[in-house]
């Protein structure tokens, strides 16, 4: 296992999800906001990059060293997200992206630990949904919009994506132990969530 390449691909993938969060907090319409995000797992998927929400679905079906990977996914996943809105914070997008991340954030951070695990699991539930069809629907067609339903539903859901919201925390500046630590649940959210079906589908 390569974890300097999957380092590499995971600050790749943050940096796609980061673009996606970048064009949600663009657009006033949350729908279309969130049809649009979806370019951010579509471009993780279609080259290959290496993110947590959708690698960790399969860690059971796969070795230590692959288990081991995905928190060097994590890891990278965040550096590209914060190094995306650093990036954008240099720029004239910078503030009126801060200030709509800010609100987002905010209500995040006022959330219970409780209710962000929850919306974590749901949230991976619907990517390994988008994942999973991409990696194993036949039809091209089925593919893309495997990708489209999983994502937008999380979003217009309100569930919470661990590395949607890297990018959101620092792109609003909003970094202190007490939101790192809903990062920490967030993630692990994700992470039981993303499990959750292909274990049950192991009952089959």
């Amino acid at each position: 296992m390569n974890y300097v390449k999957t380092f590499i691909f995971g600050i790749l993938a943050g940096v796609s999800i980061s673009i996606g969060g970048t064009v949600f907090l663009s657009l006033d319409n949350k729908v279309l906001g969130a049809v649009f995000f979806t370019v951010g797992l579509f471009t993780v998927c279609t080259f290959g990059f290496d993110l947590f929400t959708g690698k960790v679905c399969y860690v059971f079906d796969r070795d230590l060293p692959y288990a081991l990977s995905v928190i060097v996914m994590w890891a990278g996943n965040f550096v590209g997200a914060w190094l995306t809105a650093f990036a954008e914070s240099l720029t004239r997008i910078g503030p009126a992206l801060q200030e709509k991340a800010a609100a987002m954030c905010t209500v995040k951070s006022d959330d219970s630990f409780l209710s962000l695990f929850i919306l974590g699991i749901f949230c991976d539930i619907l990517i390994y949904i988008g994942v999973d069809g991409y990696n194993k629907n036949p039809h091209e067609v089925g593919k893309y919009l495997s990708l489209l339903f999983g994502v937008t539903v999380f979003i217009l859901c309100g569930t919470e994506h661990c590395v949607a919201d890297m990018y959101y925390f620092s792109i609003a500046g909003m970094w202190n132990p007490h939101t790192l630590l809903c990062l920490l649940v967030i993630s692990l959210g994700n992470a039981f969530g993303g499990v959750l079906l292909p274990l049950v589908r192991r009952l089959r």
